[in-house]
């Protein structure tokens, strides 16, 4: 997992020229991505009017929808401005194609390294850290298990191992007992 600190370093440290890589990153974090989502994603898969991110065939076939932030449309909106994408929304090295996983694995490596990063992380670290990050900030869990495309709540479920702070925040039903009778003496 990692923090929102070393996240916001990678997503600087994404290797250029230009946006393709951070913008590709970003939609990784911003919508909890695999990284197979990301590279075949279309342009017309981005949703302006309603906010949302169209991921047609994600793992098992299934189509989803996640969150479109303002500031992911703001940046999806720049990077298109400099590389006016046709089709896929982040071409590989033809155009033709979508970029491969194994080019947006690599460029991840780089912005890692880049980033000063210590932990062993791949690219599905930041949809892991979207899910924890959702969860620690209060999402309920059968919100984050459908943005990440999840059938059973139970693989959902593993991020709140992860989630410590969420546990550390919550008031024990004692302590609101013995909190209620100091209060009555």
């Amino acid at each position: 997992m990692l923090s929102a600190d070393e996240v916001a370093r990678i997503l600087e440290a994404a290797p250029g020229p230009g946006l393709k890589y951070r913008a590709a990153f970003s939609v990784a974090y911003g919508g909890g991505l695999r990284a197979n989502e990301v590279a075949h994603l279309k342009v017309c898969d981005i949703d302006s009017d309603r906010m949302l991110i169209r991921v047609e065939q994600g793992k098992g076939r299934k189509d989803r929808q996640v969150m479109l932030s303002t500031s992911l449309l703001d940046l999806l909106r720049d990077y298109y401005r400099e590389a006016r994408p046709k089709g896929w929304l982040f071409p590989g090295r033809n155009r033709i194609d979508p970029i491969s996983t194994r080019q947006f694995n690599r460029a991840f490596a780089v912005a890692v390294n880049f980033a000063g990063i210590q932990k062993k992380v791949s690219p599905h670290t930041l949809r892991h850290s979207f899910a924890t990050h959702l969860l620690e900030g209060g999402t309920d869990i059968r919100v984050i298990q459908v943005l990440l495309g999840h059938a059973k709540l139970e693989t959902t479920t593993v991020y709140t191992k992860v989630a410590t702070k969420t546990i550390q925040d919550v008031t024990s039903p004692l302590d609101l007992l013995v909190n209620r009778e100091a209060g009555s003496g």
